[in-house]
Protein backbone atom coordinates (compact mmCIF):
# COMPACT_ATOMS: atom_id res chain seq x y z
CA UNK A 1 0.00 0.00 0.00
CA UNK A 2 1.32 3.09 -0.97
CA UNK A 3 0.91 6.64 1.40
CA UNK A 4 1.91 8.92 -0.91
CA UNK A 5 0.03 12.17 -0.30
CA UNK A 6 -0.73 13.18 -4.16
CA UNK A 7 -2.17 16.11 -2.96
CA UNK A 8 1.01 17.05 -1.48
CA UNK A 9 2.56 15.82 -4.51
CA UNK A 10 0.98 17.99 -6.89
CA UNK A 11 1.06 20.80 -5.04
CA UNK A 12 5.17 20.77 -5.26
CA UNK A 13 4.81 20.71 -9.00
CA UNK A 14 3.34 24.23 -8.89
CA UNK A 15 -0.09 22.62 -10.27
CA UNK A 16 -3.11 24.55 -9.30
CA UNK A 17 -5.70 22.56 -7.26
CA UNK A 18 -9.51 22.86 -7.65
CA UNK A 19 -11.30 21.03 -5.05
CA UNK A 20 -14.92 20.94 -3.40
CA UNK A 21 -16.04 21.18 0.37
CA UNK A 22 -17.99 18.66 1.58
CA UNK A 23 -20.21 19.39 4.29
CA UNK A 24 -23.05 16.24 4.00
CA UNK A 25 -22.12 13.77 6.50
CA UNK A 26 -22.85 10.65 4.10
CA UNK A 27 -20.84 8.51 2.55
CA UNK A 28 -23.04 8.77 -0.75
CA UNK A 29 -22.22 12.59 -0.64
CA UNK A 30 -18.48 11.87 -0.77
CA UNK A 31 -18.75 9.75 -3.37
CA UNK A 32 -20.49 11.84 -5.70
CA UNK A 33 -18.06 14.94 -4.78
CA UNK A 34 -15.38 12.62 -4.88
CA UNK A 35 -15.52 10.92 -8.48
CA UNK A 36 -16.82 14.41 -10.15
CA UNK A 37 -13.27 14.80 -11.14
CA UNK A 38 -11.80 17.44 -8.48
CA UNK A 39 -8.54 16.97 -6.63
CA UNK A 40 -9.05 17.16 -3.50
CA UNK A 41 -12.32 17.34 -1.09
CA UNK A 42 -12.12 19.16 1.98
CA UNK A 43 -14.54 17.69 5.04
CA UNK A 44 -15.71 20.16 7.14
CA UNK A 45 -15.26 19.06 10.28
CA UNK A 46 -15.63 22.69 12.12
CA UNK A 47 -18.81 23.73 10.90
CA UNK A 48 -20.39 20.65 9.62
CA UNK A 49 -21.54 18.02 11.83
CA UNK A 50 -19.11 14.91 11.37
CA UNK A 51 -18.33 12.57 14.28
CA UNK A 52 -15.11 10.76 13.80
CA UNK A 53 -17.11 7.95 12.42
CA UNK A 54 -18.75 10.25 9.90
CA UNK A 55 -14.77 11.24 8.97
CA UNK A 56 -13.91 7.62 8.33
CA UNK A 57 -16.72 7.04 6.15
CA UNK A 58 -16.02 9.90 4.11
CA UNK A 59 -12.47 8.86 3.92
CA UNK A 60 -13.55 5.29 2.71
CA UNK A 61 -16.15 6.25 0.21
CA UNK A 62 -13.64 8.56 -1.90
CA UNK A 63 -10.48 6.02 -1.74
CA UNK A 64 -11.79 4.51 -5.13
CA UNK A 65 -11.35 7.84 -6.72
CA UNK A 66 -8.25 10.41 -7.03
CA UNK A 67 -9.42 13.07 -5.09
CA UNK A 68 -7.51 14.02 -2.14
CA UNK A 69 -9.34 13.85 1.17
CA UNK A 70 -8.17 16.93 3.44
CA UNK A 71 -9.92 17.39 7.08
CA UNK A 72 -10.68 20.99 8.55
CA UNK A 73 -11.01 20.08 12.13
CA UNK A 74 -12.66 22.74 15.13
CA UNK A 75 -9.82 23.84 16.52
CA UNK A 76 -5.71 23.05 16.93
CA UNK A 77 -6.58 19.70 19.40
CA UNK A 78 -3.85 17.88 18.58
CA UNK A 79 -5.67 14.76 20.72
CA UNK A 80 -8.38 14.51 17.90
CA UNK A 81 -5.52 15.19 15.50
CA UNK A 82 -3.82 12.00 16.67
CA UNK A 83 -7.00 9.53 15.98
CA UNK A 84 -7.59 11.24 12.46
CA UNK A 85 -4.01 10.58 11.42
CA UNK A 86 -4.30 6.73 12.45
CA UNK A 87 -7.52 7.14 10.38
CA UNK A 88 -5.75 7.87 7.58
CA UNK A 89 -5.54 11.96 7.51
CA UNK A 90 -2.38 13.31 6.04
CA UNK A 91 -3.92 17.11 4.91
CA UNK A 92 -5.33 18.74 7.25
CA UNK A 93 -6.30 22.27 7.46
CA UNK A 94 -6.64 24.27 11.14
CA UNK A 95 -9.01 27.32 11.51
CA UNK A 96 -8.01 30.44 13.43
CA UNK A 97 -4.10 30.16 13.78
CA UNK A 98 -2.93 33.53 14.99
CA UNK A 99 0.46 32.47 15.65
CA UNK A 100 3.76 31.12 14.55
CA UNK A 101 3.52 28.88 18.02
CA UNK A 102 0.39 27.69 17.48
CA UNK A 103 1.17 26.61 13.81
CA UNK A 104 4.58 24.54 15.07
CA UNK A 105 2.44 22.95 17.49
CA UNK A 106 0.20 21.57 14.78
CA UNK A 107 3.05 20.73 12.86
CA UNK A 108 4.24 19.05 15.25
CA UNK A 109 1.60 16.98 16.41
CA UNK A 110 1.19 15.30 12.85
CA UNK A 111 5.13 13.56 13.05
CA UNK A 112 6.57 11.04 15.23
CA UNK A 113 9.47 12.07 17.86
CA UNK A 114 12.17 13.23 17.17
CA UNK A 115 10.26 15.47 15.02
CA UNK A 116 6.92 16.08 16.80
CA UNK A 117 5.03 14.32 19.38
CA UNK A 118 2.79 12.48 17.39
CA UNK A 119 1.92 8.96 19.47
CA UNK A 120 2.43 5.77 18.10
CA UNK A 121 -0.58 3.61 17.93
CA UNK A 122 0.25 1.68 14.02
CA UNK A 123 -1.09 -1.47 15.70
CA UNK A 124 -4.87 0.42 15.80
CA UNK A 125 -4.26 2.39 13.16
CA UNK A 126 -6.01 2.19 9.73
CA UNK A 127 -3.48 4.86 8.11
CA UNK A 128 -0.59 1.92 8.75
CA UNK A 129 -3.31 -0.79 7.79
CA UNK A 130 -2.99 -2.10 11.11
CA UNK A 131 1.22 -2.82 10.27
CA UNK A 132 1.08 -4.27 6.80
CA UNK A 133 2.41 -0.91 5.56
CA UNK A 134 6.38 -0.91 5.31
CA UNK A 135 8.40 1.60 6.44
CA UNK A 136 5.42 3.34 7.91
CA UNK A 137 7.61 5.13 10.30
CA UNK A 138 10.25 6.50 8.36
CA UNK A 139 8.00 7.40 5.71
CA UNK A 140 4.94 9.13 7.16
CA UNK A 141 6.50 12.66 7.99
CA UNK A 142 7.53 13.31 5.00
CA UNK A 143 3.47 12.92 3.34
CA UNK A 144 2.31 14.90 6.29
CA UNK A 145 0.64 18.30 4.92
CA UNK A 146 -0.40 21.31 7.32
CA UNK A 147 -2.67 23.77 5.85
CA UNK A 148 -3.04 26.78 8.14
CA UNK A 149 -6.01 29.19 7.83
CA UNK A 150 -5.61 33.15 8.30
CA UNK A 151 -8.84 34.12 9.13
CA UNK A 152 -8.63 37.14 11.96
CA UNK A 153 -6.85 40.81 12.53
CA UNK A 154 -4.69 38.92 15.03
CA UNK A 155 -3.47 36.19 12.44
CA UNK A 156 -2.97 38.70 9.46
CA UNK A 157 -0.51 40.04 11.99
CA UNK A 158 1.15 37.33 12.76
CA UNK A 159 1.14 35.99 8.84
CA UNK A 160 5.45 36.85 8.26
CA UNK A 161 5.89 34.68 11.48
CA UNK A 162 3.69 31.84 10.62
CA UNK A 163 4.87 31.86 7.14
CA UNK A 164 8.45 31.00 8.72
CA UNK A 165 7.62 27.59 10.20
CA UNK A 166 9.40 25.35 8.28
CA UNK A 167 6.35 22.65 8.60
CA UNK A 168 3.25 25.46 7.47
CA UNK A 169 2.82 24.13 3.56
CA UNK A 170 -0.49 25.75 2.59
CA UNK A 171 -2.32 29.30 4.34
CA UNK A 172 -5.54 29.57 3.64
CA UNK A 173 -7.38 32.72 3.91
CA UNK A 174 -10.77 32.91 5.08
CA UNK A 175 -12.00 36.18 3.71
CA UNK A 176 -15.45 36.00 5.70
CA UNK A 177 -14.24 35.22 9.29
CA UNK A 178 -11.81 38.14 8.20
CA UNK A 179 -14.66 40.43 7.26
CA UNK A 180 -16.46 39.43 10.74
CA UNK A 181 -12.93 40.43 12.52
CA UNK A 182 -12.20 43.59 11.01
CA UNK A 183 -16.09 44.58 11.64
CA UNK A 184 -17.41 43.65 8.34
CA UNK A 185 -19.69 40.98 9.21
CA UNK A 186 -21.39 39.36 5.89
CA UNK A 187 -19.23 41.65 4.08
CA UNK A 188 -16.57 39.56 2.62
CA UNK A 189 -16.34 41.86 -0.68
CA UNK A 190 -15.30 44.73 1.47
CA UNK A 191 -12.79 47.02 0.01
CA UNK A 192 -10.44 46.89 2.95
CA UNK A 193 -10.92 43.34 3.52
CA UNK A 194 -10.03 42.31 -0.27
CA UNK A 195 -7.03 44.57 0.41
CA UNK A 196 -5.86 42.44 3.50
CA UNK A 197 -6.64 39.41 1.05
CA UNK A 198 -4.67 40.66 -1.56
CA UNK A 199 -1.62 41.33 0.94
CA UNK A 200 -1.73 38.37 2.25
CA UNK A 201 -1.61 36.74 -0.81
CA UNK A 202 1.52 38.55 -2.13
CA UNK A 203 3.30 37.88 1.06
CA UNK A 204 2.36 34.34 0.93
CA UNK A 205 3.07 33.97 -2.53
CA UNK A 206 6.55 35.49 -2.22
CA UNK A 207 7.66 33.10 0.82
CA UNK A 208 7.50 30.36 -1.38
CA UNK A 209 4.82 28.66 0.58
CA UNK A 210 1.16 27.60 -1.14
CA UNK A 211 -1.93 30.07 -0.99
CA UNK A 212 -5.11 28.88 -0.80
CA UNK A 213 -8.85 30.35 -0.71
CA UNK A 214 -12.55 28.84 -1.43
CA UNK A 215 -14.94 30.86 -3.48
CA UNK A 216 -17.53 29.91 -5.60
CA UNK A 217 -17.11 33.54 -7.36
CA UNK A 218 -15.57 32.25 -11.39
CA UNK A 219 -14.14 36.17 -11.56
CA UNK A 220 -12.25 35.52 -8.19
CA UNK A 221 -11.29 32.27 -9.17
CA UNK A 222 -9.93 33.25 -12.15
CA UNK A 223 -8.12 36.49 -10.17
CA UNK A 224 -6.41 34.13 -6.91
CA UNK A 225 -5.23 32.06 -9.66
CA UNK A 226 -3.62 34.69 -11.96
CA UNK A 227 -2.21 35.98 -8.32
CA UNK A 228 -0.86 32.58 -7.69
CA UNK A 229 -2.72 30.43 -5.76
CA UNK A 230 -2.10 26.76 -6.25
CA UNK A 231 -5.04 25.40 -3.99
CA UNK A 232 -8.81 26.65 -5.06
CA UNK A 233 -12.08 25.25 -3.31
CA UNK A 234 -14.51 26.11 -5.99
CA UNK A 235 -17.84 25.18 -4.13
CA UNK A 236 -19.95 23.90 -1.60
CA UNK A 237 -22.03 20.58 -1.51
CA UNK A 238 -24.41 22.35 0.77
CA UNK A 239 -24.94 25.37 -1.45
CA UNK A 240 -25.07 23.47 -4.52
CA UNK A 241 -27.53 21.72 -2.88
CA UNK A 242 -29.75 24.79 -1.73
CA UNK A 243 -29.31 26.54 -4.64
CA UNK A 244 -30.39 24.19 -7.11
CA UNK A 245 -33.52 22.90 -5.32
CA UNK A 246 -34.42 26.52 -4.80
CA UNK A 247 -33.86 27.07 -8.66
CA UNK A 248 -35.84 24.46 -9.76
CA UNK A 249 -38.78 24.94 -7.04
CA UNK A 250 -39.27 28.42 -8.39
CA UNK A 251 -39.32 26.73 -11.82
CA UNK A 252 -43.03 25.60 -11.12
CA UNK A 253 -43.41 27.84 -8.19
CA UNK A 254 -42.82 31.53 -9.64
CA UNK A 255 -43.94 33.20 -6.38
CA UNK A 256 -41.20 31.67 -4.64
CA UNK A 257 -38.61 34.29 -6.26
CA UNK A 258 -39.95 37.13 -4.23
CA UNK A 259 -38.11 35.31 -1.26
CA UNK A 260 -34.77 36.12 -1.48
CA UNK A 261 -31.77 36.33 1.42
CA UNK A 262 -28.53 38.80 1.52
CA UNK A 263 -26.87 35.97 3.78
CA UNK A 264 -23.36 34.84 1.87
CA UNK A 265 -20.62 32.83 2.34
Amino acid sequence: MSIINKFKANLSHSKIQYGIWNGIPHSYVAEILGGAGFDFMVIDAEHGTFDINQIVAQLQAISKYDCSPIVRIASDDPVLMKRLLDAGVQTFIIPMVESAEQADRMGKAMRYPPNGFRGVGTALARAAQWNRVNNYFTEADDHMCLITQIESVKGVEALNDILNVDTVDVVFLGPADLAASMGYLGNPGHPEVKASVNACFEKIIASGKIAAILTSSAELIEEYAEKGATMIAVGLDTIILAKATKSLAEKYKPELGDITSNTTY
